[in-house]
């Protein structure tokens, strides 16, 4: 398991900030805190497509899972957008304007022994970025989807993808619908 130093705020049932721990710490203790899950669409003459990512191997938990965009945690003191912004440039090579489509609480416990307990935050962005650099130590792969083959893979074959992505998907076709 590969350590984790990185700080995560922790929050009360109402996302309001109560504290920091590690990262690792938090994910083994169970404790909640907050993070963000983003989602990059582009609409096409079939619908909408969803920008996915499959976690590199060497991430501390999830690892070779598909998940949305992308996904952390603000560090202390940092604002859910702007942090969300600097993880998908990190993760991606590029960012676009995102909006928050709402917050939800989720707790999973991951075949790592590790527990998400975490206040996710959902963004999204809309358009097809002109170049993606994909950070090899945190994406195995990439793939566009489109939304409704997504929810019937989600369906089919849950254990390939994240704990919080079919909870965090909701939200984005709550927010397609209204397109």
């Amino acid at each position: 398991m590969i350590p984790i130093l990185s700080q995560v705020i922790l929050v009360d049932e109402n996302d309001k900030a109560i504290g920091t721990a590690d990262k690792m710490s938090a994910h083994i203790e169970g404790l909640r805190h907050r993070a963000f899950s983003v989602f990059i669409v582009n609409h096409t003459t079939h619908g909408w497509e969803i920008l996915l990512q499959q976690r590199a191997w060497n991430k501390y938990h999830s690892q070779g899972l598909w998940t949305n965009t992308c996904c952390s945690h603000p560090h202390p003191g940092e604002d859910i957008i702007p942090a969300a912004e600097r993880r998908l440039q990190e993760e991606f090579g590029f960012t676009m304007p995102l909006q928050s489509l709402g917050v939800f609480h989720y707790i999973a416990h991951l075949k790592e022994k590790l527990i998400e307990n975490e206040i996710d935050h959902v963004l999204i962005g809309y358009g097809k970025p002109a170049m993606i650099q994909p950070n090899v130590d945190e994406i195995v792969d990439y793939r566009w989807c489109d939304l409704n083959e997504l929810k019937i893979a989600l369906q089919h074959n849950p254990e390939q993808y994240t704990a919080w992505l079919k909870e965090a998907l909701h939200w984005v076709e709550n927010a397609l619908r209204e397109k």
